[in-house]
């Protein structure tokens, strides 16, 4: 089982004091925050692409490395970085090829319910006003949303100013980046 195998390491990595290479301050040195897709090619490749150490930034990641609404929960943590954690610029990196692109909510919604997810569920969280499908859906092209991302967190009310917010696009077979949107 994966949990009693985390656990067991876990248990050495403590007991031989393995985490002490990995001991920095809570504040980001490079004082920036990144958003990117929680995709597992980009877990050591972006920092490495970036030059980014453990400690540098605040890194926040989700499916797509997008912002979907002013007020969803990446925003809040960007502006909890920028406010009590000392980050003054914002990357909002998504990859080529990425499993969000060109997702169609219909198809992720038949294999909720292939894995056992009701349609009387479905149906309360859709009269309650959810479009599940849309919320559901990916994007059209990875650049239009790091574009509409960064519009986005660029126009709240909320964002300090004169906050460089940047936009990129990694390719996640060589790790070059791509200028979207330059945020000076």
């Amino acid at each position: 089982m994966l949990l009693d195998d985390v656990l067991s390491f876990n248990q050495k990595f403590v007991e031989e004091e393995l985490y002490v290479p990995y001991e920095v301050e809570g504040l980001p040195k490079k004082r920036a925050v990144v958003l990117s897709c929680m995709d597992t090619r980009l877990i050591e490749l972006l920092p490495n692409a970036m030059n980014i150490k453990n400690g540098d930034v605040k890194m926040v990641k989700n499916a797509g490395g997008i912002i979907t609404s002013p007020f969803d929960s990446v925003v809040r943590s960007i502006l909890i970085a920028l406010y009590m954690l000392e980050a003054d610029e914002v990357f909002i990196i998504g990859h080529h090829r990425c499993g969000m692109g060109k997702l169609e909510g219909e198809a992720v919604l038949d294999r909720m319910k292939k894995r056992g997810v009701s349609e009387e569920k479905v149906q309360t969280l859709e009269h309650a006003g959810l479009d599940l499908k849309q919320w559901l859906k990916g994007f059209d092209t990875v650049e239009a949303s790091v574009q509409n991302s960064v519009e986005i967190l660029r126009n709240h009310p909320l964002l300090p100013a004169g906050t460089p917010v940047h936009g990129l696009v990694i390719d996640p077979k060589t790790g070059k980046l791509d200028l979207v949107e330059r945020g000076y």
